[in-house]
């Protein structure tokens, strides 16, 4: 019987910590590796870890490339322990994972389909896995004890498993989460020679569409590379849809081009918006407010005078103007009676919105 009170933590980044947040609020024990000693420490002081020795779980948080050779040493160094990762391929991996059927039988795959375009502890999140999807992928040996456990962690962290072989997985990622990211940092590199002024005039469209653009080189390197044999096709065939679509431009061909549309509305609405599970479901209250010292301290100190708990927030403000744009995201209750409050008390808030 699989029983797990502390677990250890190899990598203090967003993903990792975040998983700490949450794990921490389930009860459990636990502590952060991590060969960045900065990151390690934010994350330890942000979670508030625990001390001991040899861990009952290890969940490696760390880059695809030697995730298997830190396994095994791992392994070496504590053999009564069980493992766990969370990146993002997975088929050389495993392929070598199986290979030592001591380590396979206490090992479980997984791949919480999670994350934003941030890195780092400062990122995290502890409702970063609220309704999202989480892969496992336990090997052919992986004892059913720690199938089922990994299983019950998912669930209890919010998010929904599905189980899937590596090369499934791997093919899957490829579609919608890696190629989402290079057309985004594609675009992304389109924006650099474009002039400021242009840029100024942007929308939330550019916005969206260039969020990933945000991401971490170093991270998604290892994982473009490691999966190049799933993602290049999808990269050629959207060469080939795009050059298709230039064509029609060309030829003014006004059936094609709204066909193309037609199709994309078709495609999008086939997205998934949840996964049977908990989702966040914050209201949103806009706030214009002044651009001097202090607003944002006041707001906050009115927030307290009707015990109204901030979820989450945005700011929108440009260089030189003279309002800015606050959106503060609260549970139903409490966006109504802080937009009351602040209405009373001259504040410039509009109305609450889901």
């Amino acid at each position: 019987m699989v029983k797990i009170s502390t677990i250890r933590i190899v990598g203090a980044g967003l993903i990792g910590t975040s998983l700490g947040l949450a794990l921490k609020q389930l009860g459990y024990d636990l502590d952060f590796q991590d060969v960045d000693a900065s990151a390690q420490s934010l994350a330890e002081d942000l979670v508030g870890t625990s001390s001991f020795t040899s861990p009952d779980l290890f969940i490696l948080a760390t880059p695809v490339s030697g995730e298997f050779a830190l396994l095994k040493d791992l392994y070496l160094a504590n053999p009564q322990a069980v493992f766990i990762d969370i990146t993002g391929i997975k088929s050389e991996v495993m392929q070598e994972v199986e290979q030592f059927p001591e380590i396979a039988a206490r090992f479980c795959a997984t791949h919480p389909m999670a994350g934003r375009e941030f890195t780092g502890p400062t990122a995290a999140q502890s409702d970063l896995f609220t309704g999202r999807a989480w892969i496992l992928l336990p090997t052919e040996r992986t004892s059913e004890e720690l199938r089922n456990w990994v299983e019950r962690m998912v669930l209890a962290l919010g998010a929904s498993p599905y189980f899937m072989s590596a090369s499934e997985h791997d093919q899957v990622i490829a579609a919608i989460s890696q190629l989402p990211q290079v057309l985004s940092s594609t675009l992304g590199t389109m924006l650099v020679e474009l002039d400021a002024q242009a840029l100024n005039l942007a929308g939330g469209g550019l916005r969206d569409v260039t969020r990933l653009a945000g991401s971490s080189g170093e991270m998604w390197s290892d994982l473009l590379r490691g999966n190049r044999s799933h993602l290049v096709p999808l990269l050629e065939e959207f060469r080939s849809k795009l050059g298709s679509f230039i064509e029609s431009l060309n030829r003014q061909n006004d059936k094609e081009i709204k066909d193309y549309f037609s199709r994309a509305n078709v495609g999008r609405e086939r997205i998934s918006g949840k996964h049977g599970a908990k989702m966040r479901d914050y209201t949103y209250l806009p706030i214009v407010i002044d651009d001097r010292p202090g607003q944002l301290a006041a707001l906050f100190d009115a927030c307290a005078s009707v015990s109204a708990n901030v979820e989450d927030l945005s700011i929108e403000h440009s260089p030189g103007q003279q309002t800015g744009l606050i959106t503060l995201a609260l549970s139903e209750p409490d966006a109504k009676k802080l937009h009351r409050y602040l209405l009373e008390n001259g504040w410039g808030a509009h109305h609450p919105r889901k």
